[in-house]
């Protein structure tokens, strides 16, 4: 006799098999975020839904006709059974909310409010599962973590400043994530890579379904050392709209999101705007004022003023760290001997002649000083390298002759 289907991997938590079927099945049926059936979940479970959309028992009539075109392609258990089967043998698993590695973060998107037009911009509640391949509990890797997001057609610019940020966190022990597409995501992820630390994929098609196609050794890469993760099920494909939606959940399971370079038009702005709904921490990096991949971020800017302008690593460390953990001095130049002068010496310094020398009651004539404070502050100044005696007056010493300017 022929041994049977291998069994299907659970995870450790409290769902039921039929909970966790009936979750696949209804993410099938309908988009992931849809307000309508996350409403019917969280107050009756996932099994009573299911068979209240099969049923066609909902007032949303856009729901309902979605519903029945999806069933008119098969049974819903049955392809949520095979699912399951088919993530089995690909050594991926499926983490719902009763799972101890769920990242409840996640959770906070049934409290966000867009008052931005669209299906997409209203549908954005907790995904009902999310689909893992890697090993690493998913709630320890999001647990800290940051998004770094950005345009497809990166230049040199926008490469180099995700490089360094994003090599910089994972060598800090942060986990980095991105989406997996070409440009600033797939820098992220190989700068977290090159650094041996942890990266997180969120895709917008099935685990197995590597996309975009040029980034599959990639992806291949993260499954490996980090993980991939998405709300559809093994096999489904990345279409156009699931991009947008698979947004929502970079921007609510992360601390915070950096976008890097973004055209007007871009989904790390519309991922950015989830960002802020949630009142995560809310990070831009500027680009050139000529550069059509920072009018996006420029624009960020501009109009949110929650948002925090970013150069680098450190001020990137010093938003999402707590507080005080990664503060950096603001930017200066180069420190003097001069710099901590007191104020009646720099005046005695500022009137010494850039060449020739001069006198004690010269410079106190110059400096507006008394001659007594003039000749107590040149010895001062001597005693510091900055001035020297030379031919009966005071003459700059050479160090600070051409350092002054």
């Amino acid at each position: 006799m022929p041994p049977g289907p291998a069994p299907v991997h659970r995870p450790a938590g409290s769902a039921s098999d039929e909970d966790r079927a009936a979750r696949v099945a209804l993410t099938w049926l309908a988009e992931p975020g849809n307000r309508t059936v996350w409403g019917l979940v969280h107050a009756a479970g996932a099994p009573a839904t299911l068979d209240r959309l099969i049923r066609g028992d909902i007032s949303d009539s856009a729901l309902r006709d979605a519903v029945l075109a999806r069933s008119a392609a098969g049974d819903p258990r049955r392809l949520a059974d095979g699912a399951l089967r088919r993530a089995d043998r690909l050594g991926a698993r499926l983490v719902v909310p009763d799972d101890a590695e769920w990242p409840v973060a996640v959770g906070d998107l049934s409290r966000m409010h867009l008052t931005i037009g669209g299906r997409v911009n209203q549908d954005t509640r907790p995904p009902l599962c999310i689909w893992v391949r890697g090993t690493r509990p998913l709630h320890e890797a999001l647990g800290r973590s940051v998004a770094v997001v950005g345009a497809r057609a990166a230049t040199g610019y926008g490469t180099h400043a995700t490089t360094e940020i994003a090599y910089g966190l994972a060598e800090r022990e942060w986990t980095v994530v991105s989406g997996g597409a070409f440009g600033i995501d797939a820098a992220a992820h190989r700068a977290a890579l090159a650094a041996n630390g942890f990266t997180v994929a969120v895709l917008a098609s099935g685990v197995d379904r590597p996309y975009p196609s040029g980034n599959a050794a990639l992806l291949e890469q993260i499954a490996e050392r980090g993980l991939l993760i998405s709300e559809w099920p093994p096999g489904s494909e990345p279409l156009r709209h699931r991009f947008l939606i698979r947004n929502r959940v970079i921007a609510a399971a992360t601390r915070g999101t950096v976008v890097v370079e973004a055209a007007a038009r871009s989904g790390a702005v519309q991922t950015m705007s989830r960002v802020l709904a949630l009142n995560r921490i809310a990070m831009v990096v500027p680009g050139p004022v000529t550069s059509a991949m920072s009018v996006g971020c420029h624009e960020l800017l501009r109009e949110h003023p929650q948002t925090r302008l970013v150069t680098g690593l450190s001020h990137v460390l010093e938003e999402v760290g707590r507080i005080g953990e990664h503060l950096t001095e603001p930017p200066r130049g180069p420190d003097h001997r001069r710099d901590g002068l007191d104020e009646e010496s720099a005046l005695v310094l500022e009137a010494v002649p850039r060449r020739g020398v001069a006198d004690a009651e010269q410079l106190a004539a110059k400096a507006g000083l008394g001659l007594r404070v003039v000749l107590r502050r040149l010895s001062l100044l001597e005693t510091t390298g900055l001035v020297e005696r030379r031919d009966g007056g005071f003459a700059l010493a050479r160090a600070a002759r051409t350092r002054r300017g």
